[in-house]
């Protein structure tokens, strides 16, 4: 019998009403000889724990993108797919770039939304006029219409950013767009249905929505090593790290190695290794104790395969952070960032797991980069 209320795990928390407890009555006088009886308290209800999420174990397998002229596109595990436009080669005084990115599965099951981003951060002019409209070969288009948006240039010649006085901030190529566009049909398994874009049918949808991987991860505790000098020089002569690469008279912070507690009595150290223009290397290890023992990952990281040096087994990452948990890496293609790698990994008490990565292959403005894998992290 229960005298109070309970809450659903599962959705919202929702007070269930109160069991009817039995009002009190007289007892009756117990005889002189026979000792009154008191009956057991009833024991508290106990409240239903969550399940705990299970590892799935997926491999991890980040999506390839495709170029179609001055769009590229690609799609993440999940299938869902984005599609971003490209500046001209030869360069220009507009930076703006744009993305559509389509949600998996069914229209009549709630999939298959689009989303529009505009960037303008590399873009001077709209920063003072931002973005308020677009026209397709003549017409308004809302900022906010993205599904109008993608219908839209799929036959059309002409692409328009308008600040709000109706002014041109940029035009975008469409050369390309509907071919990636009718690429994400394909690998949405849209093609001939009535939620395609592009490859329209009359069939009903057969869109899929593959499951999202779950990562079983460990937050961090405990205190992080402090390392000897000898131990730093073991590990650069290990991961064979290039000092000379190192500018003369370099910041300590650009130089110094930096260690972080994962728990169980385990760190991670993060070894600056090797520096180039745009990119800082770093070797990883784990300190347990006295040893010490490369860091695992289950991904590549960066631009290598193989890590810090491709004659040892050490793994790396570059411009790499570790903060709440998560150790990322941002390999940069150049400078302004338009082309290169975002990684992020989460350690499961082995080895650090990727749990997200997006990835910009072509060197052409567009610092939007693309989701190609993604997975749901618990602690």
């Amino acid at each position: 019998m229960l005298c109070k209320p309970i809450f659903s795990a599962l959705g919202p928390l929702v007070a269930l009403p109160l069991a009817a407890c039995s009002p009190s009555q007289p007892a009756p006088q117990p005889k002189a000889e026979t000792a009154p009886t008191t009956e057991p308290a009833p024991a508290a209800p106990t409240a239903p724990q969550p399940t705990p999420a299970t590892d799935s174990h997926t491999p991890s397998k980040p999506g390839a993108l495709k170029t179609f002229t001055d769009w590229t596109v690609g799609c993440d595990n999940t299938l869902r797919c984005t599609l971003g436009s490209l500046l001209p080669e030869a360069g220009g005084e507009t930076m703006i770039t744009l993305n559509l990115t389509r949600e998996p599965g069914p229209v009549a099951s709630g999939g298959g939304k689009i989303a529009l981003a505009l960037d303008t951060r590399n873009d001077a002019a709209a920063t003072k006029r931002p973005p308020a409209s677009f026209t397709v070969d003549g017409k308004s288009i809302a900022l906010d219409d993205a599904a109008a948006l993608a219908a839209a240039i799929t036959n059309a010649r002409s692409l328009k950013i308008l600040d709000a006085n109706g002014a041109t901030l940029a035009t975008v190529s469409l050369t390309g767009a509907a071919a990636a566009l009718r690429y994400i049909d394909a690998r949405q398994g849209r093609t001939g249905s009535t939620d395609a874009i592009v490859a329209k049918g009359s069939a009903p949808s057969a869109a899929s929505t593959p499951p999202l991987p779950t990562i079983t991860a460990i937050a961090p505790s405990g205190t992080a090593a402090k390392l000897t000098a000898a131990q730093v020089a073991t590990m650069r002569k290990r991961a064979t790290c290039d000092l000379a690469s190192f500018p003369d008279g370099a910041d300590e912070s650009i130089t110094t190695h930096e260690t972080h507690a994962l728990g169980g009595g385990k760190s991670l150290v993060i070894l600056p290794c090797s520096t180039g223009a745009y990119n800082l290397i770093g070797a990883l290890f784990i300190v347990d104790g006295a040893r010490i023992t490369p860091a695992q990952l289950d991904a590549p990281s960066g631009f290598e395969a193989t890590g810090a040096d491709t004659g040892t087994p050490v793994k790396s990452v570059i411009n790499g952070t570790f903060e709440n948990g998560i150790l990322t890496s941002y390999a940069k293609g150049r400078g302004l960032g338009d082309c290169g790698s975002h990684q992020s990994f989460v350690w499961d008490a082995t080895r650090f797991r990727l749990s997200e990565q997006a990835d910009m292959g072509e060197c052409r403005g567009n610092i939007d980069y693309i989701t190609t894998w993604r997975a749901k992290v618990v602690r």
